[in-house]
């Protein structure tokens, strides 16, 4: 986990592809906390994270704000594109949840993380298809990392 934190506030934030697409790999913590992990607690943790990236990043809350909405809405996702059979104690992964569960699980949260981040970022509506492509960009290069990092992550087990 702090790993990543690092990552995130050293290397990753300081991408930019054409000036749209920037990773968020950080979320990749917060995605894999499982079903055992009640909301308040999971909420708490998506605030320490968030404010911790926002520290480090000179964005004021704009991280911890959209780490807390998506750690929210995170037992819904997980309800909707977990297998049905599962246990309570499931640990969200391609091996757990099918690869095409698990891609609609990430794909949903990231971009309703980043459609948070990224709308308090631009805070206007003057430039919407700026902060669309921005939202969509930032979304695709986030979830092509995390995807590559669950790639590593189940080769390593």
């Amino acid at each position: 986990m702090a790993g990543l934190l690092v990552l995130q506030v050293l290397i990753f934030n300081h991408i930019s592809i054409g000036g749209y697409a920037t990773p968020f790999v950080y979320v990749y913590v917060l995605l894999k906390m499982g079903f055992n992990c009640n909301r308040n607690e999971r909420m708490l943790w998506g605030f320490v994270v968030g404010l911790l990236v926002d520290f480090f990043s000179d964005t004021p809350g704009m991280n911890a704000s959209a780490s807390v909405l998506m750690c929210f809405l995170q037992p819904l996702f997980l309800r909707l594109f977990a297998p049905r059979d599962l246990a309570d104690n499931l640990v969200p992964s391609m091996r757990t949840m099918g690869v095409a569960g698990f891609l609609k699980y990430l794909t949903v949260s990231i971009l309703l993380h980043h459609t948070c981040l990224l709308s308090l970022e631009f805070f206007s509506w003057t430039h919407f298809q700026a902060m669309l492509l921005h939202i969509g960009c930032s979304a695709l290069l986030t979830l092509l990392m995390v995807v590559a990092i669950e790639g590593i992550q189940k080769t390593k087990n």
